[in-house]
């Protein structure tokens, strides 16, 4: 490992968590790494940030720091694959060794973070840390769609009263889309209509130009397209009829909303002039009563 510089260690610790993890990574000259992938390094990592973060927080000067980093990584490498035994003693020669590089109170704290951080959890990073593990990792990518920016709440109306408005828009389009078909319909039998006369004259033209028609041809030519003109009446007579039932109906049922429709939330305020005005002919009224009386 990289001997830190307390210059090194100090830029660590004026970051922010996921900058300096980053700049510390950068000072031990690690390769970039897949932080959900290879999640011992990222432990690792986050093991001697928080080194750094513990003993910049006890008062430690920056050259102590850079040795606490020092001290985490030889002290987790040398108690790989030991029993928990081995380990507290691997932590008390190790503090032996560091007596020249901190004071006794320094060196007591280091003591006891790592009694309650490393050896009261020692199973768990020597599980983490001391074998490979197999990582079935799935990524999904979600779009988290945003809701849309809600209008003032003075626009806002009572629920009851926005389901009737709805319902009658509802109604007022299909009473618009009922005479809109009705006029393409129209349109369609007019244009049938121009077809079938079109197709009964072709057919009834002689052959020949210069040959006139008799009149027995002459009448059933005039009867075909009469009746093609009764046929088409009748199916929009009938069309009319239907359509205007339909929108009829429509009416009706706007109509019924309508008489049942909502109070609205809150209800107007009625003014004080408007009290008085009411309260006039109540007024006239027990006078009128006082004379009679008299």
């Amino acid at each position: 490992m990289a001997l830190l510089t307390p210059h090194g260690v100090r830029e660590v610790f004026q970051f922010q968590r996921p900058q300096g993890r980053e700049h510390l990574r950068r000072l031990l000259n690690w390769e970039e790494f897949d932080e959900q992938r290879d999640s011992r390094r990222s432990i690792l990592l986050d093991t001697l940030y928080e080194s750094i973060i513990f003993a910049v927080g006890k008062g430690f000067p920056w050259v102590e720091v850079a040795q606490v980093v020092k001290f985490t990584e030889e002290l987790l490498r040398e108690t790989k694959g030991c029993s928990v035994t081995e380990a507290v003693m691997i932590l008390g020669n190790k503090l032996r060794d560091y007596q020249g590089h901190f004071n006794p109170t320094h060196l007591l704290a280091l003591c006891d973070y790592f009694h309650h951080t490393f050896i009261h959890h020692y199973k768990l990073y020597q599980y983490v840390l001391g074998q490979d593990q197999q990582v079935d990792l799935t990524v999904a990518h979600l779009e988290v769609c945003m809701p849309p920016q809600p209008l003032p709440l003075a626009e806002g109306m009572d629920r009851g009263l926005w389901t009737h408005e709805q319902q009658v828009a509802a109604l007022t389009e299909a009473e618009a889309q009922k005479r809109a078909d009705m006029l393409l319909l129209k349109e369609a039998l007019l244009l049938e209509q121009e077809n079938s006369l079109q197709k009964a004259f072709t057919s009834a033209m002689p052959a020949h130009p210069s040959r006139v028609l008799e009149r027995q041809e002459l009448e059933s030519l005039v009867h075909q397209a009469v009746h093609i003109q009764m046929e088409l009446l009748q199916k929009l007579l009938q069309c009319q009829i239907q359509n205007t039932f339909a929108i009829l109906d429509l009416k009706l049922q706007k109509k019924t909303l309508n008489l049942n429709a909502p109070a609205p939330f809150p209800p107007p305020i009625t003014s004080h002039a408007g009290q008085e005005e009411a309260l006039k002919p109540h007024k006239a009224s027990k006078g009128k009563n006082a004379k009679a009386r008299k």
